[in-house]
């Protein structure tokens, strides 16, 4: 039976409409899918985060090792709890992601979702913190475009810094409207993210780096001395800037990671 067979046939059975509030949209793309779970191995356990009617979870039960589910539709439970009942490597965890504490689930995880659209940024930026090393998120492809741009550059915005800082992304695949049910209104793309084995820059103040580069993404049309001059004082951050040899009649936007660390960090010594 075809993807999109089976995924008619399971909605059908089950009674099943797409959740607009929970952003499903349903992959019935042999490829997509299959590029999604290209780098499982027998010996990962996979945490796949949205697994709604189970399409990529039965790939992925045929790949690795072990594979934790965690969904907040109980729905999609009873339909995964069903159909994987003569499974056992699966562990099927009823929980918002947001809430989960990724560590407390498995060490050495490698993390696989086709991702809601309204709260993507959220769960990478918690997910990218945890101690997975490999992440493949299908997601808005404006998004996507977003993650893997180079800090400094004109897709860039503050999560472009945040990724940068603790990891390489890139896409992998660009998935049109049509390989979904429903069709979303956006064309989407399949990201990997690998995990440094340490941040890309030293930074004294993590809370303080990301405070800045948030602000001045908010403030984006702003020059960096009137983006951020209500964290750090307006004399401090000109005479920070002036040590730093940095314009500040410049825009952030057109900073690396390397300057945001370099101001943070000024700053931070001279508190």
């Amino acid at each position: 039976m075809s993807i999109i067979k089976e995924t008619k046939f399971t909605m059908h059975k089950y009674n099943i409409h797409p959740n607009k509030n929970l952003g499903q949209n349903f992959l019935i793309d042999d490829e997509a899918l299959n590029t999604i779970a290209e780098h499982v191995e027998k010996d990962d356990t996979i945490i796949e985060i949205g697994p709604g009617l189970g399409t990529l979870t039965a790939i992925l039960l045929e790949k690795a090792k072990k594979v934790i589910v965690i969904e907040l539709d109980n729905k999609m439970i009873e339909i995964l709890e069903d159909r994987f009942k003569l499974y056992n490597n699966i562990e099927i965890i009823n929980q918002d992601i947001l809430k989960v504490d990724i560590n407390r689930i498995a060490k050495k995880a490698k993390i696989v979702a086709n991702l809601p659209y309204y709260i993507t940024t959220q769960i990478i930026t918690k997910i990218i913190k945890s101690d997975v090393e490999d992440i493949t998120v299908l997601i808005q492809k404006e998004v996507a475009e977003r993650i893997c741009a180079i800090p400094g550059t004109k897709h860039a915005g503050a999560i472009t810094y945040y990724i940068y800082y603790y990891a390489d992304a890139k896409i992998i695949k660009n998935v049109p409207k049509e390989s979904f049910i429903p069709n979303p209104k956006v064309e989407s793309a399949i990201v990997r993210i690998n995990k440094l084995d340490k941040p890309r820059v030293k930074v004294l103040d993590e809370d303080l780096f990301f405070k800045i580069i948030k602000e001045n993404f908010t403030k984006r049309r702003k020059n960096l001395l009137n983006s951020i001059s209500n964290i750090i004082e307006r004399e401090k951050l000109i005479d920070i800037l002036k040590q730093l040899g940095i314009d500040e009649r410049q825009r952030g936007e057109e900073l690396s990671l390397e300057q945001f660390a370099k101001i943070s960090n000024l700053y931070t010594k001279l508190k």
